[in-house]
């Protein structure tokens, strides 16, 4: 069977006002929402920004985000037949979109491999 998710996704960076893109994605039962995401990316806007490292045994903790206002792992949480409103963490900088910083300023690396 072929459902419909109706995605409202964050956009922008951290000094542009809050808005929100809605994306219609074609799943499975059964399907992620990272799956949606890398589906919207691959195939509608290859700009959308979000983290995922699944090589890590969905240990990595790379793609948490808000679903619906609860915190989530997008590898985790299944898509379902209705809005689902995505954002990113709160509590960590935003650099784009989905995407937040994940290591504290003193602890980043810059092109170099020196500290930032």
């Amino acid at each position: 069977m072929t459902l419909t998710a109706s995605l409202l996704v964050r956009r922008g960076g951290p000094d542009d006002p809050a808005s929100h893109d809605r994306y219609e994605v074609v799943f499975e039962p059964g399907q992620s929402v990272l799956d949606g995401l890398r589906l919207i990316r691959a195939t509608t806007d290859p700009s959308l920004s979000f983290r995922f490292a699944c090589l890590n045994a969905n240990a990595c903790k790379e793609c948490l985000m808000l679903l619906d206002g609860k915190v989530i792992y997008a590898c985790t949480a299944k898509l379902e037949a209705r809005e689902m409103r995505l954002d990113p963490l709160p509590n960590k900088p935003l650099v784009r979109d989905l995407t937040t910083a994940i290591a504290p300023p003193d602890e980043r690396m810059v092109a170099d491999g020196q500290k930032a």
